[in-house]
């Protein structure tokens, strides 16, 4: 569910009509409601009631620092994976004892960073990284809470790209070989193993590749226990995925997800943690775009927008599909025809859609790409100069800008040139 309706034909955010925002600041933009990351993240908690738990997001997904503190205003913790994350995660109110560190390539900067902030565990990932963090914890005489990320083998039946779980990836540690690894980890000083974490992907659309992970690290963390090893907290990840295309079939609700887990370890009395990104902030945010022209091709017609890939890089990374809706509602019956939905952007692969059923429309309209809130902004880029696009937050009959477009002087003053030119 999320909070963006047609309202008397016109595409609204919560209270504030899209186009209202258009005026305002330009197109393209992104805009996120209030309300939808609010319940979703509430979703999540609601879920794991009853057992012990915390909630990370995966700042990943969307960093702007007004989604950041909004939820971290909630009680969320946050998933960080690098050292720029983390200072966000701070700025944001973020206590230190709800911030997790992942990542496959923690540089001993960013650890001895966490170290001195406060964190509340690093997700180790490799052997190499182990042995790291216990020499920077010990040259700072403090203590590093850690757990391991085990790497199940299970096929996440997800998009190669964000597959992380299965033995050719390059995330954690084969799970045949935790009980060795994490017997090293009791003997290096500056360590002190708090849980097992595991992690097998991004957009998943069904909970059995979950239960195979989760009940091998069920019948690890009793391996463990048994070895002498205080396995207090299982980091579980994120993943879950979130309805891209009307058309297709929803995927397994919050609800769903939390009965799983609590089967699966709902007896091996451990605090839970989860890491969702997508799911929180996917349905929560459009990207608006307007029309540049209507372009009648060889044997295909294109829509040319004013976003482009740089705004929005999924489609021609993923090949991922995005719903696109015109801001101005579609009279039932109206005949629609197949056009390449382009940008600007000098690349054959700067193409959202190819021949998508769309209504007629002419240069002006404004449309706008549902669920994406997740991977967007965060993703964006000044290919071709193109200025990053503003990010708008709704909340009520409310909008402010959470990040304005940069000026072409703002952007060239960045360059800085040598003395000898």
């Amino acid at each position: 569910m999320d909070h963006f309706l047609y309202r008397n034909g016109h595409l609204h955010a919560e209270d504030v009509a899209i186009a209202e925002i258009a005026e305002a600041v330009g197109t393209p933009f992104y805009v996120y409601s209030t309300a939808t990351l609010e319940r979703h993240y509430r979703l999540f908690k609601d879920a794991l009631e009853g057992i012990d738990n915390t909630v990370c997001y995966a700042m990943k997904a969307n960093s702007n620092q007004a989604v950041l503190t909004l939820l971290a205003g909630l009680g969320a913790g946050m998933d960080v994976v690098s050292g720029g994350e983390y200072a966000r995660a701070i700025a944001a109110g973020c206590p230190p004892e709800k911030i997790v560190f992942s990542g496959v390539g923690k540089t001993r900067a960013e650890m001895e960073m966490a170290l001195r902030g406060g964190v509340r565990q690093f997700n180790v990932e490799s052997e190499p990284e182990m042995r790291a963090l216990s020499q920077v914890a010990s040259d700072l005489g403090v203590t590093a809470p850690i757990t391991i990320r085990v790497n199940p083998d299970v096929d996440a039946r997800t998009h190669e790209k964000i597959a992380t779980g299965k033995s050719e990836n390059k995330f954690g540690i084969p799970i045949a070989r935790a009980v060795e690894v994490y017997a090293e980890a009791a003997r290096l000083p500056g360590l002190e193993v708090v849980g097992i974490d595991v992690h097998i992907g991004s957009q998943l659309v069904e909970l059995e590749p979950f239960e195979q992970a989760y009940r091998k690290v069920a019948d690890l963390t009793r391996t463990l226990r048994a070895e002498g090893h205080d396995i207090r907290r299982l980091d579980l990840g994120g993943g879950l995925g979130i309805p891209y295309a009307r058309s297709n079939s929803a995927p397994p609700l919050p609800t769903e997800y939390g009965a799983l887990i609590k089967a699966c370890v709902g007896d091996l009395d451990v605090e839970v943690e989860i890491e969702p990104g997508r799911l929180i902030a996917g349905n929560a945010g459009l990207l608006v775009t307007q029309v540049i022209y209507v372009k009648e091709g060889e044997g295909r017609d294109f829509l040319i927008l004013d976003a482009a890939m740089n705004d929005l890089i999924r489609p021609a990374m993923y090949g991922a599909y995005h719903d696109i809706d015109p801001v101005v509602e579609t009279s039932p019956g109206t005949d629609q025809r197949p056009y390449d939905i382009v940008g600007p952007v000098c690349e054959s692969g700067d193409t959202f859609a190819r021949a998508r059923d769309m209504p007629p429309l002419a240069a002006g309209d404004l449309v706008a790409f549902r669920s994406a809130g997740a991977y967007g902004a965060v993703m964006a880029s000044e290919y071709n100069t193109r200025p990053l696009i503003p990010e708008i937050l709704v909340k009520d009959d409310q909008f402010a800008v959470i990040r304005a477009r940069p000026t072409f002087d703002e952007m060239i003053n960045r360059d800085i040139l040598p003395k000898w030119l």
